[in-house]
Formats: structure tokens, C-alpha cells, sequence
């Protein structure tokens, strides 16, 4: 074990070629950090270190990662307030010298490649839940693909008439994520091919898109969602997740998701062919 500063929320233990960020647990530390419990950063991952005077008698130990390096980081794209940034130390004012000395120390390390973007991931992505509830369906990820499951009360008819989607991370480029605090919020994902047809330009309306609000979608768990799915769509060689046992649909959801079928058939937004297929699909999973 290396020498250990502890601050607020947080804690670095500095180790001979990484920092282990270990978060803490209780009802004042941000669910995202409480949903990330760790991370550890190899010190190549690290593009430059600094510390700088905090809000009401704290200094701020700050680590900022290379371009490319940290799944977290990249699928965040600069969305985080300051206070969810995982790699923020805030520390009381009179550990000051201390947090200097580890600055120092951490700037020593860093090399002049920090500056150029990672040719890969270098920071394991967040171990944290790998389902969450948007407002239109539910986003699962078992290691291998990605599954929308829509929820009859906020699905467009554009994703009913789809159908619910499952999509194999090797046939994904990538993911965008547009933060549920910032507006309309929504997790993309990106295909590798799409044979020229342009996504819709509108999340509600893409059925490889899920959107966020009235509270689905949090950062603590759509966040870590799309860093994982992210990881494994560009192949950075973490290993998968064992894929989940497909069970039986529940009775009441299915009847539901019928019952909303059905009145989209009866307002003349799917034809007779796609109504009967799309039930015969639901029943299918009783």
C-alpha cells in the first residue's frame, strides 16, 4: 500500500505506477461517486496535476486524465459539474503542504506524451450498475449488447412500431450521452454501419436511442452505463459480463404493452401487419 491523503468524499492512495481513488458512502458524497466506490488511475493515464484554493477554507487536489483514456471521462464529454468530477480532491486548507507535496510528486511522473491523446482506454471502466430506467424503456447491458425495452407509458410510436432492440457490442462505434440535467438528455448508441440512413435527428423518435427526464436516467446510473457499453464497443479487451438468463415476460407488463399496441393500431399508426406481428411477438414472451 502507498501513502494515503484524505479528503472530502474522497480518498487517494498513491501506489508506485497509479492513484486508487477510493469514494466514500453516506448521504453528503454525489450518488455518481458513491456508484463509481473506485478508480484507479495508472499514472500514464494522467495528463497534468494541480492545486488551487477551494470554497470555504479547502484547497483542491485536481488530476485531469489524457484524451482517449478514461471511458468515463470521454462518454461524460465535459457534463459534469464541477462537484461530480471524480477527480477532484478537496481537502481542508491546512493539509495544503501535504496535498502540494503528492502534486509535486504526480507532476514528477508525468511524461510529455500526456499531452497527446491516448491511442486506447487506459482506466478500467466503472464497475456500477449495467441496467437503469429512462423514461421511454429500460436500458440493459450484459457484456455482450445493449437492450432498449420500451415502456408503453413513454415509448413514441416511431419505437413501438420498431419493436423492442437489442444491439451486439461489436456492431456499435461508440456512444453518445447528453446529460439528464442538462435539456432533453438521452444515451445514444452509434452503430458501426448504418448502410447511409442518417439516425433520427431526435432521441424520442430513434429507436437506438433512449431519452432521460423526470428524474430516469440519473447520472450515477446512465453515466456509468455508457462508459461500459463504451469500453466493450471499442474493443479495449475488458472482459464480458456473463450474459443474462432471458426470462418470461411478466403477464401484467405484457397485457399493458398490448393494450397500447392496440391503441396505436386503432389511431391508424401501425397497419394490420405490423399490429398482428408485433402481438404475436408480446405473447411470445409469456
Amino acid at each position: 500500500m502507498g501513502d494515503v491523503l484524505a479528503g472530502i468524499h474522497a480518498s487517494w492512495e498513491f501506489e508506485s505506477d497509479s492513484v486508487l481513488i477510493r469514494f466514500e458512502r453516506g448521504i453528503r458524497t454525489p450518488k455518481l461517486f458513491q456508484a463509481l466506490g473506485e478508480r484507479r488511475i495508472p499514472h500514464e493515464a494522467l495528463e497534468s496535476v494541480s492545486l488551487a484554493p477551494g470554497k470555504r477554507g479547502t484547497v483542491v487536489l485536481h488530476a485531469v486524465v489524457r484524451q482517449g483514456a478514461d471511458p468515463l471521462m470521454e462518454a461524460a464529454s465535459g457534463q459534469l459539474k464541477e462537484a461530480c468530477d471524480p477527480y477532484r480532491l478537496v481537502l481542508p486548507a491546512e493539509r495544503e503542504t501535504l496535498a502540494e507535496y503528492y502534486a509535486d510528486e504526480l507532476a514528477a511522473v508525468i511524461t510529455p506524451e500526456a499531452k497527446q491523446p491516448a491511442d486506447r482506454f487506459l482506466v478500467e471502466p466503472p464497475q456500477a450498475p449495467l441496467h437503469f430506467k429512462a423514461y421511454d424503456g429500460k436500458a440493459s447491458f450484459d457484456g455482450s449488447k445493449v437492450s432498449f425495452r420500451w415502456f408503453w407509458t413513454g415509448a413514441s410510436s416511431a419505437k413501438w412500431k420498431a419493436g423492442d432492440q437489442s444491439f451486439p457490442v461489436r456492431d456499435l462505434a461508440g456512444v453518445e450521452w447528453r446529460s439528464p440535467e442538462l435539456f432533453e438528455g438521452f444515451l445514444r448508441l452509434m452503430p458501426r454501419d448504418t448502410n447511409g440512413t442518417p439516425q433520427p435527428a431526435q432521441a424520442d423518435q430513434d429507436p437506438s436511442a433512449v431519452v432521460f427526464g423526470l428524474g430516469y436516467g440519473p447520472v450515477h446510473e446512465s453515466l456509468p452505463f455508457a462508459a461500459a457499453v463504451l469500453w466493450a464497443a471499442r474493443g479495449a479487451g475488458g472482459t464480458a459480463a456473463p450474459a443474462a438468463v432471458a426470462g418470461r415476460g411478466d403477464p401484467a407488463a405484457v397485457a399493458d404493452r398490448i393494450r397500447h399496441l392496440g391503441e396505436l393500431h386503432r389511431a391508424g399508426l401501425v397497419t394490420d401487419e405490423e399490429f398482428g406481428a408485433k402481438k404475436a411477438e408480446l405473447l411470445a414472451e409469456l
